[in-house]
């Protein structure tokens, strides 16, 4: 798969935006925002600073089909509003489980982007998951309240290393059953 290609992600409609696949476009967005400092500190991957290539080599790594997740821009553009709002992701997990993770742009922060975001991943549901779990820092009550929102169940405490912040972080857990 050449890097023109965008793996086969389905589109998937929400109100305000629409989420889609990476697009080459997204790259310049993507590292303004990733680079921000407090989006960097509430992912455990994004490294602060954002180092030259890194966008890039996420944006290549979403779009050859290879990575071990599917991951959907934010788009805000179909409504007038940003290209790219923020980013959301699914991870394969064994046994019909997936695990969702997101970070939105903080110009959009306390708009419910994400909310809508982890409602239409839900709804859409493009693994066929039984099972959807996700994570955390525990010094983020706003994305768990958007998790608990969109009907997740909070399972227990964990730790996850954080590259922006270079250590462990205690995190809490979810769960959502799909019917």
């Amino acid at each position: 798969m050449t890097l023109n290609t965008v793996p086969k992600l389905p589109e998937i409609a929400a109100d305000r935006f629409l989420l889609r696949p990476v697009r080459l476009s997204d790259a310049g967005l993507l590292a303004l925002h990733a680079g921000d400092r407090r989006v960097a500190r509430g992912t455990r991957s994004i490294p602060h600073p954002l180092p030259p290539g890194a966008t890039e080599a996420f944006v290549a790594r979403a779009m050859s089909g290879q990575a071990p997740e599917d991951v959907w821009v934010m788009d805000g553009s179909v409504q007038g509003s940003a290209e790219v709002l923020g980013v959301i992701s699914l991870t394969r997990l064994d046994r019909d489980q997936s695990q969702i993770g997101y970070w939105v742009a903080p110009a959009f922060w306390n708009t419910g982007v994400a909310t809508q975001a982890v409602r239409r991943l839900i709804e859409a549901n493009p693994h066929g998951a039984r099972t959807l779990f996700a994570e955390v820092f525990q010094d983020n009550p706003v994305s768990a309240r958007v998790l608990t929102n969109c009907g997740f169940e909070y399972l227990g405490d964990a730790e996850a290393f954080s590259v922006a912040r270079g250590s462990r972080v205690p995190t809490w857990t979810y769960l959502h059953r799909i019917a």
